[in-house]
C-alpha cells in the first residue's frame, strides 16, 4: 500500500515509517522542515512538504494514497501556550479533512488517540467508550470517536489508544518530564499517595501495532497500544529517585503545577487498560521491555530532560 503518514519524523512516527517500509509498503510522509524532509528521504520515504494547517495539501496527499496514518499533534504548542483547545480543534479539522477524502473508499484510516475520559478504578477494555465533557483535553477523545464513526461512511477507520508513557530511545514526554522535575526540585515526586496508574508501551511495539492496524484492522476498531496494563506513579518515582539519588516524596495537589509544570494537568491520570482484544484481533504481541525495566537500564538518566 501507499500510505500517507503525518508525524512521520516524530517519536512514534520515526519508527512507524521503517516498520511500514520493512513490510513492503510505500510511505509518503508530511514534512514541515528541511530537516524532517531529509530524515524521511534517508528512511526511504517520499516527502510531502507542508504543515497540519495546509488542509488542501493534506487532502491531496490522502486522495493519492491507499491509506492514512495520522500521528501528528502539536503538543509542544499546546503546552507552551497554556491553551490546549486551539491545537485540539485544529487536529479535529485535519481528521475531518481526511475523513471527507476517504469516505466511501473503504480505505484504511488510523489515528493516535489517548486515554483521557476513561474511568479509574477498573481495567478499561477496547469496547469501553469515554465520557465526553467540556474539558479541552477531551477534544481529542471526541475526535477519536468521530474517526470510529467513519466506519459508517465507508472508511476502514481505527483508533490506536496510545498510553501516557510510550518509552524507548529518544523519549521526551511524560517520564522525562518527571525526571526533569526531580532534577529541578531535588525530589522525585508523585501526586498524593502515588497509587494512580499509567499504562505504558515500548515505541517499537506500538509501531508494529500501527502497521497491523493499517493492514487489517476492521472498520470501527478501537485498539489498545499498551503492554504494561498500568504502572503506579509511585513505582515510577521510586526508580527515578534511586537513579538520581534524590528523595522520593508525595507532592500535594496545590503544589502540583509548580513541581510538575506542563505535566501537572495529567499527573493524576489513573488508567489501567487491557490489550486482550487488540492482541486477539490483530495477533499483536508486545515483546520489548516494560516501562520499569526500561527505566532501570539507566538510559533515561544520561542526558538531562527538558521541563518545557
Amino acid at each position: 500500500m501507499r500510505i500517507f503518514v503525518t508525524g512521520a519524523t516524530g517519536f512514534i512516527g520515526s519508527v512507524v515509517v521503517p516498520e511500514l517500509i520493512g513490510a513492503g509498503h510505500q510511505v509518503v510522509g508530511l514534512a514541515r522542515s528541511d530537516g524532517s524532509a531529509a530524515q524521511l528521504t534517508a528512511a526511504g520515504a517520499e516527502v510531502v512538504r507542508g504543515t497540519l494547517g495546509d488542509l488542501e495539501i493534506l487532502r491531496d496527499a490522502a486522495a493519492a494514497s491507499d491509506g492514512v496514518i495520522h500521528l501528528a499533534f502539536d503538543g509542544a504548542a499546546a503546552f507552551s501556550a497554556g491553551d490546549y483547545r486551539p491545537v485540539a480543534e485544529a487536529d479535529r479539522r485535519v481528521v475531518d479533512t481526511f475523513g471527507d477524502v476517504l469516505a466511501g473508499t473503504g480505505r484504511p484510516f488510523v489515528i493516535a488517540s489517548g486515554f483521557v475520559g476513561f474511568p479509574a478504578g477498573r481495567v478499561v477494555t477496547e469496547v469501553d467508550e469515554p465520557v465526553i465533557d467540556d474539558s479541552p483535553y477531551v477534544i481529542r477523545t471526541a475526535t477519536a470517536q468521530a474517526v470510529l464513526a467513519l466506519a459508517g461512511r465507508g472508511v476502514r477507520s481505527s483508533v490506536v489508544r496510545v498510553p501516557p508513557s510510550v518509552h524507548g530511545e529518544g523519549d521526551y514526554a511524560w517520564v522525562p518530564g518527571l525526571i526533569a522535575a526531580a532534577r529541578t526540585h531535588g525530589v522525585s515526586g508523585y501526586l498524593g499517595e502515588g497509587v494512580n496508574h499509567w499504562p505504558a508501551v515500548h515505541r517499537l511495539d506500538i509501531a508494529r501495532l500501527f502497521r497491523l492496524a493499517i493492514e487489517k484492522a476492521p472498520a470501527g476498531s478501537a485498539l489498545h497500544g499498551v503492554a504494561d496494563e498500568g504502572v503506579a506513579l509511585r513505582d515510577i518515582a521510586e526508580v527515578i529517585g534511586r537513579h538520581l539519588d534524590v528523595p522520593v516524596a508525595s507532592v500535594a495537589p496545590e503544589a502540583a503545577a509548580e513541581h510538575f509544570t506542563w505535566l501537572s494537568p495529567f499527573i493524576g491520570l489513573d488508567v489501567q487498560a487491557s490489550n486482550t482484544l487488540t492482541r486477539e484481533l490483530l495477533d499483536w504481541q508486545p515483546t520489548h521491555p516494560g516501562l520499569l525495566e526500561d527505566l532501570e537500564k539507566g538510559r533515561y538518566f544520561d542526558t538531562p530532560a527538558s521541563t518545557a
